[in-house]
This record gives C-alpha cells, structure tokens and sequence, in this order.
C-alpha cells in the first residue's frame, strides 16, 4: 500500500523516502533527474573494481613478500628445494593446475586495463595462466628452464627483491 502526502513523502509498507513532486521531475532534464540516491552505473564498477583491486592485493601481497624473504635469505636451500621440486613431474603438472585456477580466478573477477596499480594484479593473474599452462602441456621444457635458472644464484636473488618490492607495493595498497 502507498500513500503519497503533499510534501514529496512516499510511504511504502513502512518505509519512507523522499520524492521530488512530479512537476518538478517533469521539468528537469534527464541529467538533472539523476537521483542522489544511486550512482551512476560507471561509479559503482569503478567503486566494484577498487575493492576487487584491494582485496586481491591483500592475498597476493603478503604472499609474494613472505616468498621474496625465502628467496633473499636462503638462496641456497631454495635453489635445492627447486631442483627437487623440477624432478617431479606430477608435481610441475599439479602445480600447472593450481596457476593456471589461481590465475582464471583473478582475470575472470580481474581483467582490468588501466594506467593504474590495479593492473599489477590483472598481469600477476594472465602470468598465472600462461605460467600454469607452460607446466601443464610443456613440462619437460619447464624442468629444463627451471634446471638453468636454479644453477644463478644471482638470479633467485633478482627476483627475490623484485617480488619483495611488489609484494611490500600490493600489501600497501591493500591494508593502507
């Protein structure tokens, strides 16, 4: 049941709103009649997509930080925990799967192109894809890249500090 009272007050089962009188909505043009009550459509995906952003940001950043640590603080039992993980098949497969979900995960609910942070977490996804993919149909090629990169101590180090630096950059992002 609705009641409309002479001072722009609609009441509906109990709820009550303010609506501009018809002569007035009549003679606005269709910007001004935008109500104060929404936004517009552009508005609440770009509010969507910054808490998307964020969110991610807060698992990835942590993530990539601790991994950065491991990297820069013992090269050496990586670097073994690396070429045992290469000598498994079965494992550089599985760990395709994980990526490549991960990564649709991300692209699916963040596929965002713009000159802006948020687009660190679209590339860390579609690197996802691409990367589980590579382990999952090409795992012989992966054991022999992974073998040469294990073999560069400087190497692990080099992307230790970058994934530090993203990682410190996404953790900001997201809590701050």
């Amino acid at each position: 049941m609705t009641a409309a009272c002479n001072g722009g007050i609609q009441i509906e089962a109990g709820v009550v709103a303010d609506v501009p009188p018809l002569s007035l909505l009549l003679s606005l043009t269709s910007q001004q009649r935008k109500s104060p009550y929404t936004d517009s459509w552009r508005d609440v995906r770009r509010r969507d997509t910054l808490a998307t952003s964020i969110l991610i940001a807060k698992l990835i950043g942590p993530v990539l930080l601790v991994a950065a640590i491991a990297m820069l603080a013992d090269t050496k039992d990586l670097q073994e925990m690396a070429r045992e993980f290469l000598k498994d098949r079965a494992l550089i497969y599985v760990t395709g799967v994980l990526a490549m979900l991960g990564g649709l995960a991300i692209v699916n609910n963040h596929n965002i192109w713009i000159v802006d942070w948020p687009v660190i977490i679209t590339l860390f996804g579609w690197a996802m894809i691409i990367g589980g993919a590579v382990r999952m149909a090409l795992p012989s090629a992966v054991r022999s890249i992974g073998g040469a990169m294990t073999k560069n101590p400087t190497m692990m180090r080099v992307a230790g500090a970058v994934w530090a630096l993203v990682g410190a950059f996404l953790i900001y992002k997201g809590y701050f």
